[in-house]
């Protein structure tokens, strides 16, 4: 809740702050509020992330809330954005579960509004750096508190702060050690991640210099298993029922597409492979149509797909600071962050049909006798379906990211009251990946094409007519049939596949605050700087298969391209009326000027205003003009591929896998968006320790860079969109095949509602006079009235949505916490609100409604002597998600999680 003076509301929140970061258990706290000055008349700087400026007494009228050391670590995340995610305005776009069996694995960012990471500014000790779409690179154990501002902040801090900005504050002056190991797994014996995390700061030369690192180690070995009733519903996916309804069920198999291989057309449609070659039907459930079966002993991609992907991680910090003079510190940071893992990604499969699917000639030597003479009397060539468990083996993604980046600057004093800062740096993210165990289309197209040659050898049909070829007849009827040296020519193994990128962030900035002049009402606060960066993305390597596009179910796309800018910002607070203790109005703008290199130059503003009556009521609004310059991947990414799966409405709602083209578009201009915030808090002096606000957002977006997903293209050319049928392609039979789009400056978004937040610490004994300890309670909730996504082909409001849905989020959102603290014990309790909803509202699903879910965590600490013990589980009553289609970024997934540790000062 935020305060504007020494007294009253100021005073209460920060006590408030200071008492809360002190205690060992907590569940999300946040406060409205500044750090409190030092009591004596000697300014202390202050870094808050909502203004530049650092006047005493000021809030900045965009909402602030503030996230303490204790609060961060509640409910023993393992990282940053999953702290940040378990609180009401974040939505859950990246987690390790989010992640799971992409190329993207265990990013983890910052969603604000649910309007997309990238429209989240997130900074480290209030600039920018590299990396900072992963707050993975952060380590937890000397971050201090963040801070987020719930609102557009481009004026104060620049691009990407349209949705609003995380300001990651270090613990830069800890002095001492601090060790700690902890350790978690699921009710379900699996999910099991260790953890160790170590700090040391010392201070040198008579106080003058402070130096401090840190370090932690993290191991999450991931969740497998979906099919085997361990967790309900995660197995489930859309069903087309026999009249053309779409419906939720668990265990839906394909039926075009078997481990074996089937038949899909020909007169031995439906007939599939066994192990031995032999044919039999394809395995059929309880109720089926032309594509799939629910139940039965087949198998969908569904099967293989990780409920939460391993990972692995190691966190360095270094940090170094000296007072020159009485007027002059000069620091440096060092970091470096080295995430890698392997893991079983999820098999292609290749769905077959009358038209689509692998072709095979009739007399292929490796059927069967009986199978060529029953195909005898029909067309040259069937289709077949299969599921590449075998040969080649399941696809594996290998990745390892590091990131390594150095930052200096200086803090100084220049005559009476003005105060600056300067900051360079250098950031670089090196990517290595390699997705292996695909096909490589041409060699697997002839290596499935054999014949017997006139020696009655099973050859590949080009050696008839290329003797020397490499290629090596390839079986793939059944299970297992495939000889060593076919696999190696058919499929891309470890060896064959690499893709290096690396991303670049050189940056520098300077600002300059002070109080140049008075009026009737106080001192004028200003600050005014500049900035300057270049960001820049290059492919080191990648290798030749994938630079031909050769491969049959991801290419990796070649990227290089940078852009710079520089800018010049000014802020402002002009005071209008102090009357002490009665009311105190302050006006705050800004204004920030950005020159792209690629762009050309655009304007961000802000004005507001904050009013405090009494003591005990603040009053604030604030109207801003928010900016994002377009990302690098946006800009520059060449022609990119993906296999999506899909439902046609045009053929009765039948499931269908196509590719998706993408590309980049080096003509985008930035995104602009307007944000309008109003709201005010109470914190009465007659119930100390009691604090409530409420804030109104409505944020309106233009120009937004995005492409149309696949999905929404076919139901918006369903509901007569010309422009959204024009990147469909369909084959002669009108199976759909491709959709296609590149990044465009063509949506509009729009999103409003309120955040509401209370607070209330009191010591037990106001009840009864024998009670011991502290009870603190804190509810906060957002209500979304509003979250139109305007794609340029349709206008869709994403409330509601709950699926697997670009930009879906609840209509009520809320955390609720309550924490008791007892000499060296506590205990806290939380419990996390999700709203009903729906799984797309653009899809009639008959079963596809969600209920409101409920999710319980408790947790315990005790201190004994300088040694902390913690324990807590996560999701107590192990709520089950709802019916979801392979996963779904606003339900927990794993269940009911046991976490525990201990942690070591000295």
């Amino acid at each position: 809740m935020l305060s504007f003076s020494r007294a009253g509301v100021r005073g209460q929140i920060a006590a408030l702050l200071c008492s809360a970061a002190s205690l060992p258990i907590a569940g999300p706290a946040f406060a409205q509020s500044t750090p409190e000055r030092a009591a004596s008349d000697e300014v202390e700087e202050v870094v808050v992330t909502g203004s530049r400026v650092d006047r005493a007494g000021f809030e900045a009228p965009t909402p602030t809330t503030v996230v303490g050391d204790a609060e961060l670590r509640a409910g023993n995340r393992p990282n940053i954005a999953l702290v940040l995610n378990d609180l009401p305005q974040f939505r859950t776009s990246g987690t390790p579960a989010q992640t799971a069996g992409n190329t993207n694995n265990s990013v983890s960012g910052a969603d604000l509004r649910s309007l997309g990471a990238v429209r989240t500014l997130s900074l480290l000790n209030g600039r920018r750096f590299v990396g900072a779409s992963d707050l993975n690179t952060v380590p937890q154990i000397i971050v201090k508190r963040a801070e987020i501002v719930t609102g557009g902040a481009s004026a104060a801090w620049g691009s990407g702060a349209v949705a609003g900005v995380v300001n990651l504050i270090l613990d830069d002056e800890f002095e001492g050690g601090r060790v700690g190991v902890d350790f978690g797994a699921s009710s379900r014996d699996d999910g099991y991640r260790r953890q160790i995390d170590g700090a040391y700061g010392l201070n040198f030369a008579e106080g003058r210099g402070h130096a401090m690192v840190a370090a932690e180690y993290t191991n999450d070995q991931g969740i497998y298993g979906r099919n085997n009733g361990k967790r309900p519903n995660l197995d489930s996916d859309i069903f087309t029922t026999a009249t053309g309804q779409l419906m939720f069920a668990n265990n839906v198999n394909f039926l075009n597409a078997t481990l074996g291989g089937v038949i899909t057309s020909g007169a031995l449609t439906g007939q599939a492979f066994n192990k031995d070659g032999t044919l039999s039907p394809a395995p059929r459930g309880g109720e089926s149509n032309a594509t799939a079966t629910i139940g039965g002993t087949g198998r969908s991609q569904n099967d293989f797909v990780p409920v939460s992907s391993p990972f692995e991680r190691f966190n360095a910090f270094g940090r170094a600071s000296y007072d020159l003079t009485d007027d002059l510190k000069v620091w440096t940071d060092l970091s470096f962050t080295r995430m890698w893992d392997e893991f079983l990604a999820l098999p292609e499969a290749i769905r077959g049909s009358t038209t689509a699917g692998l072709i095979i000639q009739r007399d292929n030597a490796f059927l069967r006798p009986d199978v060529r003479a029953a195909l005898a009397s029909g067309p040259q060539t069937f289709r077949l379906g299969r599921i590449f468990g075998d040969p080649g083996g399941y696809q594996h993604y290998k990745y390892e990211r590091e990131t390594l980046e150095l930052a200096a600057g200086a803090d100084g004093r220049i005559g009476e009251g003005w105060h600056y800062s300067a900051f360079a740096t250098h950031g670089e993210v090196t990517n290595t990946q390699e997705f292996y165990n695909q096909r490589i289309t041409p060699n697997f197209n002839n290596a499935i094409d054999a014949v017997f040659n006139a020696q009655g050898q099973i050859v590949c049909r080009v050696a008839l007519t290329n003797p020397t070829t490499d290629c090596r007849p390839l079986n793939i009827f059944g299970l297992a049939n495939g000889s060593p040296g076919a696999i190696d020519y058919a499929f891309a193994g470890e060896e064959d596949l690499e893709h290096t990128t690396r991303t670049k962030l050189t940056a520098a900035g300077v600002t300059l605050r002070g109080e140049p002049f008075s009026i009737w009402a106080g001192p004028v606060s200003v600050a005014l700087g500049g900035e300057a960066r270049k960001e820049s993305f290059a492919t080191i390597y990648l290798d030749p298969i994938q630079a031909a596009r050769l491969l049959g179910t991801f290419n990796a796309s070649g990227l290089d391209g940078s852009f710079s800018v520089k800018e010049v910002f000014g802020e402002a607070v002009v005071p209008l009326l102090n009357m002490d203790g009665v009311a105190k109005l302050d006006a705050n703008g800004a204004i920030r000027y950005s020159d792209y290199s690629n762009s050309g130059g655009i304007t961000s503003w802000k004005y507001g205003a904050t009013l405090g009556l009494f003591n005990q009521i603040l009053l604030r609004g604030v109207y801003s003009r928010d900016i994002r310059s377009p990302a690098i991947n946006e800009l520059f990414t060449v022609r990119t591929t993906s296999t999506v799966q899909v439902i046609d409405p045009f053929r009765r709602n039948e499931a269908v896998t196509i590719r998706a083209f993408g590309g980049g578009n080096p003509n985008l201009v930035p995104e602009t968006s307007h944000t309008l915030a109003l709201g005010g808090s109470y914190a009465p002096t007659w119930a100390p320790g009691f604090s409530v606000s409420l804030d109104y957002y409505r944020i309106e977006i233009e120009k937004v860079i995005a492409t149309i997903a696949p999905q929404n293209a076919i139901l918006s050319c369903f509901a007569g969109n010309s422009a959204a049928c024009g990147t469909l392609t369909r084959d002669a039979s009108g199976t759909l095949i491709e959709q296609s789009g590149t990044f465009q400056n063509l949506a509009r978004y729009r999103t409003e509602g309120f955040d509401f937040e209370l607070l209330y610490r009191f010591p037990l004994e106001r009840i009864a006079a024998d009670l011991p300890g502290n009870l603190r309670l804190r509810a906060l909730t957002t209500y979304v009235s509003r979250l139109q996504i305007n794609d340029g082909f349709s206008i869709d409001d994403r409330v509601g949505s709950l699926g697997n849905v670009g930009f879906g989020t609840p209509r009520w959102k809320a955390t609720v916490s309550a924490l008791y603290q007892v000499g060296d014990y506590g205990f806290d309790v939380r419990a996390r609100y999700i709203h009903k909803g729906v799984n797309n509202k653009l899809q009639n699903i008959v079963n596809g409604q969600f209920a409101s879910r409920i999710y319980v965590d408790i947790g315990a600490q005790a201190k004994f002597g300088d040694a902390q013990l913690f324990a807590g589980v996560n999701n107590l009553f192990d709520r089950d998600p709802p019916f979801v289609a392979l996963r779904t970024p606003t339900y927990d997934v794993v269940g009911r999680y046991y976490n525990a540790g201990i942690r070591y000062a000295f």
